[in-house]
């Protein structure tokens, strides 16, 4: 690995020319569309997110190979078409970066990251590409619990935000009761919107108190999967089925899982 621009920009460079190969001499590379490499550049994004939460260096190098080819491979359907370049891209890049840190490359003073935050949509407003409202930035196509904390986020730098994070917690016990007397109605499609509020409440309050909703979720999902499956093989092992256990059996698995973490994490 060599720190030396040329050597990065020679790489880059090269990578280019492969493509360029494989788009005129490849049936496969060749047929590819913006179209139809959507679904795969989603799955590539979510690959890497998972490269990332395991911190696995190998996969988040591979991973953002392959992300990284997906970027050049559109960049490349618009050359031939005479819509834009990789050049057109990083230089499009650049200027938006310089535009958006006056910090750095203007005379904006910040105390903090805080400072630089509640000033990003403000200046993003000012961009001549800019979103016309605060909230139109955000994709529609996000995932909803990610959609939700961007949407809490640009709400928050823009001034509507909760004095202090503990003051959210009068909205999640409000939620949960409105949630409560619409089960009781057996109204369906008022619990729907309850729940939905709850949860929202919810990664509203993650993100007061410096939380990642999602990575926290996931950790769950995770640790949920772990102990599951030591219950599954503790039962296999006994040569019975998950079927034919009672609650309470699979309940004192799941703790002795839970006992067996906590002894390996201390270890």
């Amino acid at each position: 690995m060599s720190n030396s621009k040329e050597y990065k920009l020679e790489a880059f460079s090269r990578l280019l020319d492969v493509l360029d190969e494989l788009r005129t001499k490849c049936p496969w590379d060749r047929k590819q569309t913006n179209e139809s490499l959507r679904c795969n550049t989603i799955e590539e994004v979510y690959e890497l997110s998972n490269a990332l939460l395991e911190n696995d260096i190998n996969d988040i190098k591979k991973e953002l190979g392959d992300v990284l080819l997906h970027i050049i491979f559109y960049a490349k359907i618009a050359d031939e078409n005479g819509q834009f370049d990789i050049a057109d891209v990083c230089n499009s890049l650049r200027e938006k970066l310089i535009f958006r840190h006056p910090h750095v490359f203007g005379t904006v003073n910040v105390k903090d990251s805080s400072d630089v935050e509640h000033n990003w949509e403000k200046i993003k407003l000012k961009e001549k590409d800019g979103n016309r409202t605060i909230l139109a930035g955000v994709p529609s196509a996000l995932p909803s619990m990610i959609k939700a904390e961007r949407i809490q986020e640009k709400a928050a730098n823009a001034g509507f935000d909760w004095e202090k994070p503990e003051d959210v917690w009068d909205k999640v016990k409000e939620e949960i009761l409105e949630a409560e007397i619409e089960i009781k109605k057996g109204n369906t499609a008022s619990i729907e919107k309850e729940f939905g509020d709850i949860l929202f409440s919810i990664i509203n309050a993650a993100r007061l108190y410096k939380v990642n909703a999602d990575n926290a979720l996931e950790a769950t999902n995770r640790k949920f999967i772990r102990r599951f499956n030591f219950v599954e093989e503790r039962v296999k092992e006994a040569g019975r089925a998950l079927n034919d256990m009672t609650l309470q059996e699979m309940d004192e698995l799941w703790n002795k899982a839970k006992v067996l973490e906590k002894k390996n994490t201390a270890e």
